[in-house]
Parts: structure tokens; sequence; C-alpha cells
């Protein structure tokens, strides 16, 4: 008699989860704090997040789908841990959690307490944790909603029959709506004939203001997130920000969530799709081709230069173009490794571009997670005026190489040739003068700007956390403010000089497998800051594994991973398996120190028998 009993389920690694705290307390759920053991019979997924980071944002997203269909089993709880200064502000994260519409409990950890309890080394990590309290799984950097669905249906199913599975509402309490007119407004465009267009953000919609950039003319989008082309009623958004006028007198639009650019004809208020096919850009998706055909990834801003539109894509770190006339779209400077590398346009590093300005001659852009203000020159090379990299920032005047900005979201070209940062994270917004090289203060006590618009002798500046935009005239002398200098708040991990061992650690979720059909499935590139930093163990490779060799000279610095796998859906009736990419940056402080670890494991994807060990460093 053969056995027909269901196949056991594999046994996983069984880590007790560190109990959730956070100084900020939590959010979304009507005041009331909670323990694991508050959540016991559930499955708990936590979302290891920060509101900076573009990955976090798109993880967001692709647990909205998950969110909803197993909502009765699953309590999905975003923590949030701060990697810029203002971050760690609890009102910024309250702001934070309406402007991007998460819709399930935060815990607000300003010290990273529990970021360490669970030993995460990358902006996004994903945690998920069994309904009798065990970690079962990790995963780090974004595209793993798939697998997590699996194994969220698998635990279902086991501690349903085990008698551990608890059904029902889960702790998530929706705040009160607030009534303004603008809610988080992203950026703003002067039309010709004077009144004001800005993206309002929170509400998916498309707001027309009269010329004193407060009455409300009219709106254009349903308000409701979603993708659909037509009439001003009709037509959805989801998050849009950007804003360019072409020559024809419509407006692009680039609609950030869906990945998409949109075209508003502001005589009719119809909208139509240009860019993009509302899924988001994976590694080995085309780059180029007919504009409607090619997945974009975060487009966050749009500007008009040297006769195309040029796209912030913040969500690859790179540069695209969109051609209105030929129809098509691509790539134009970076490499989606994400830093801060100058040169040609092929070879520069960027880390999140978010803000666009074009002059005759040069293409400048708000690098936001390197804090820096970059250009690109007319042929193709990619320059920085003021900022380091992705870990130094503050709020300093002066010559710009010394100056600092804290994530900067937009830029606005002046009429005397220098520009206006909106430097969104210090609260002002900021001067540079290319002729003299010097950074100076314009205003302050603006509360997260993130675009300006010329006026007259006025800027218009779009005080998004405030909700409104603001009008000030363009002193003749900048103020000078009190220097503040920050490094990011990660505690560096400190190493022995000499040999290191990097162990990337992959396991193809459950239910999937290595993708070896066209040779190795996994890459890895390693490089640092400073680069003296590594005298060994630099550049691109197939191995997840590497010996480096670390400089001793070098006390502090940065290591620089990205990693890369490939696997498919491992179903032998499947003559046409999905395959996935996952993909992770990792920017690693490190401090060289006799008696350090020797060896640096980072998590990719999957954890299981890793578990504990991935949680030594």
């Amino acid at each position: 008699m053969s056995d027909t009993s269901p196949a056991p389920t594999p046994r996983r690694a069984r880590v007790r989860a560190p109990e959730l705290i956070g100084e900020g307390g939590w959010l979304n759920t009507g005041d009331k704090q909670y323990t694991l053991a508050d959540l016991r019979g559930r499955i708990v997924i936590l979302d290891f997040w920060t509101f900076c980071c573009i990955n976090c944002l798109h993880v967001l997203d692709e647990l909205r789908e998950l969110e909803e269909s197993h909502r009765d089993t699953v309590v999905i709880i975003g923590v949030h841990s701060p990697k810029f200064v203002h971050e760690a502000e609890h009102q910024a994260v309250v702001d934070a959690v309406e402007r991007y519409g998460v819709e399930h409990p935060v815990l607000d950890d300003p010290q990273l307490a529990t970021w360490k309890q669970y030993a995460v080394r990358a902006w996004p990590t994903l945690v998920v944790i069994d309904p009798e309290g065990y970690v079962v799984a990790q995963h780090a950097g974004e595209g793993h909603a798939h697998a997590i669905a699996r194994l969220v249906e698998e635990l279902e199913a086991e501690h349903e029959a085990k008698g551990t599975l608890r059904r029902g509402d889960g702790p998530y309490v929706p705040p009160e709506p607030e009534p303004t007119a603008l809610r988080f407004p992203g950026k703003a465009l002067r039309l010709p004939s004077g009144t004001f267009l800005v993206s309002d953000t929170t509400r998916h919609q498309l707001v027309e203001l009269a010329e004193d950039a407060e009455t409300v003319l009219r709106r254009i989008g349903s308000g409701e997130r979603g993708f659909a082309d037509g009439p001003a009623a009709e037509a959805a958004f989801s998050e849009p920000q950007g804003l360019a006028l072409l020559e024809d007198g419509s407006v692009v639009v680039a609609d950030t969530v869906n990945h998409a650019l949109r075209r508003l004809d502001p005589a009719t208020g119809e909208v139509t799709t240009s860019a993009g096919t509302g899924r988001q850009w994976w590694q080995g998706s085309p780059t180029s081709g007919p504009a409607r055909e090619i997945d974009l990834s975060s487009p966050w801003d749009v500007a008009v230069f040297g006769g195309k539109v040029w796209i912030a894509m913040a969500g690859v770190h790179q540069l695209w173009t969109w051609d209105p006339v030929g129809g098509t779209v691509a790539v134009a400077a970076g490499t989606t490794n994400e830093g801060l590398v100058d040169g040609p346009a092929a070879e520069a590093w960027f880390a999140q571009p978010s803000g666009l300005a074009a002059t005759a001659d040069r293409l400048w852009l708000a690098d936001s997670e390197t804090s820096a203000l970059r250009w690109v020159d007319l042929d193709g090379h990619v320059h920085t005026a003021v900022g380091t990299g992705l870990f130094d920032f503050g709020h300093r005047d002066g010559a710009a190489a010394q100056a600092l900005l804290q994530h900067p979201l937009g830029v606005t070209a002046l009429p005397d040739g220098s520009v206006a940062v909106s430097d969104t994270y210090n609260h002002a917004l900021r001067r540079y003068d290319p002729a003299t090289g010097e950074v100076t203060t314009l205003a302050t006590d603006l509360r997260e700007p993130s675009d300006a618009v010329l006026a007259g002798d006025d800027i218009v500046v779009v005080e998004s956390a405030r909700h409104r935009l603001t009008r000030l005239r363009l002193p003749e002398e900048a103020v000078r403010v009190e220097s503040v200098a920050h490094r990011t708040r990660r505690a560096a991990t400190e190493v022995a000089p000499g040999r290191l061992r990097l162990d990337v650690i992959f396991q193809a979720p459950s239910g999937q497998k290595l993708d070896l059909r066209y040779g190795p499935s996994t890459r890895l590139l390693v490089s640092s800051t400073p680069p003296e930093l590594l005298l060994k163990g630099e550049g691109p490779d197939t191995d997840l594994s590497r010996d480096l060799e670390l400089n001793p000279a070098v006390t502090e610095g940065v290591l620089h991973v990205s990693a890369m796998a490939a696997s498919c859906d491992d179903d032998p009736a499947n003559e046409y398996p999905a395959c996935h990419v996952h993909q992770q940056d990792w920017g690693v402080p490190v401090r060289l120190a006799e008696g350090g670890a020797d060896r640096l494991p980072l998590v990719l994807a999957g954890m299981d028998e890793e578990a504990g060990e991935a949680g030594e460093v």
C-alpha cells in the first residue's frame, strides 16, 4: 500500500525572536504598546526600514498585497531604524508613516535597539517570526515578497495543524485624516499662466494653485492610488513627484510608485502614459527601447536638457532619458551601484537621485543618499559640487569641499548662475555658487523642503511636511548658520587588520533553486571608501565568498558590497518557471582593531540554518 501522506515540512532553525523595543514607541496602534507575546499565534513580519531609503519604499509597496491577502493571520510591523539624524525625530517618523501610506503598526526605534538585537546590517531587511515566536527567515533587500508569501502559506498550514495559529483582526488602527488642501506635496512647476502645478503626493493627485500659491483651482486625478489614463476626474496616480514643462505646453509627470511617466494636457486635464509599463525594473530587464515597453524604477524627478527629458531614476541610482519625439527611453548615466563616483556617464555612481534642474550647459541633480549636489555636463561627464559620500552629512556653510547637506531632494537654477538646494533633512534652503565655490544658507525653519520654483523676484518653496507652498524673497546675501556635521548613526563593525573573510549568505527561498542555465547565477562586487582601505579583494566576481585584505594603516572606512543571485521556481511540471533576482547593496562602516572579527557574514536571502551565525557579528 503506497504512502499518500503529505511530505513533512522541512525543519527550520529554532531561534527565539528578541523582544521589540524602541524609545519612540508605537504608531498606527491607537497608542497601544505591544510585545511579541501579544502577537503570539500570528505570523509576524518585521520590516526594518528608514524613510530616506528608496529600496525600503519599494518593500512597503511589495508588502501591500501580502498584507491584504493574509490580513487575518499575518501582522506586519515596520521597525523604523534611522540613518540620518532627522529620521530619528519622532514627528518625522509620524509624517513618513502617513506620507507613504503605511497601513500596519510601526515601532519607532531611534536608537537602533531592535535593529541591533536582530543583527540587521542593511536597509531594508525582512524578518519572519512564526506563531510560536521563533525567527524562521531573514531577507535583506527588496524583491522577496514572492518567497515570503510561499513561506506564509507553509506556516499557516503547519500551525493550523498544530493548533498554534490564531486568526483575527490585527493591531492596526488608522490615524485620523487631516483636512489640509495639500498633503505632503512633492514637487512644483510654474505654468506659463503664472499658476502653480503641484504633485500632491500622498493624495495621489496633481493640484493647480492660483498665483497666490494657496487657492486651489482644480485637482487632477481621482485621489485614489491607481494607474489609469483619462480625464482629470478619472485618471489615477500613485505618489506622483516630479513635473516638467514640454515645448508643446504639456507636462510630464514622474508617477513614482507606478514606475511610469505620465503626460498631462493642462488645457483639457487629460492624462496619458508616455513611458513605463507599471512594473518595476529589475536587473536583467531591458534598459532601452520603446518607452511604453520598458520597465522603470521609481522615477522621482524630470527635467528637459539637451532636447530630451532626463529622469532621476531613484530606484536604480541612475539617470535615464525619454525622447518625446522618438518615443524611446534609455539609460543616460550610472551603473546601478549606489555611491558617489564621478567620471564618464557609463562609469558614474549615484545614490538615489531625487531632484533635477537644467541650465544651458549643465544638468544639476540632488543626489539624496550621498547628501550631494552634482551635475552632468554636455559631454555626459558627471561631477560633484558638494558632498563626500553615503555616510557624511550635516549643515555646514563655506567652501564646497567642506560644506555639508543632509538628504536634499530638490535643486533649482537661479538667474545668476547659482543654484538653490532644497536641503530637506536640514529644513533649509541652501545656495551653491559655481563662480566662488561657496555654499550659503538662504532660509531655515522650513519643514522638509522638497522643491522650489522661481516666481519673479521670489522663490516658492514646497514645504512638504507643512503641506504648503511658502513664498520667500531671494535675499542679496545668504544667512550663515552654525556648522553641524554628522556621520550615519550605524555603529562601525570592529574588524581585524589584514585578512577578512567576506561571506554573502544566500539560500534560495523555499520552492526555488539557483538558476544555472546560463552559467554562474551569482555576482559579488566589492569596493571601499577610502579606496586605500582595501589592499586586496576589490572588484567583481561570481563567488559570493571572498578573502579581503585590509590596510592596517587605514583605521576606519566603509566596505561597499553589492551582491546578486538568481533563482527560479523549482517545479519540474512547469516548462517555463518564473525566475527571480535577489540583489542587495551594503555600505558597512568598519573600524580596524586588534582582536576584531576576521569574518564578515552578510545575509542576502534565506536564513534558516545560518540564522544564529548571521547574528554573531
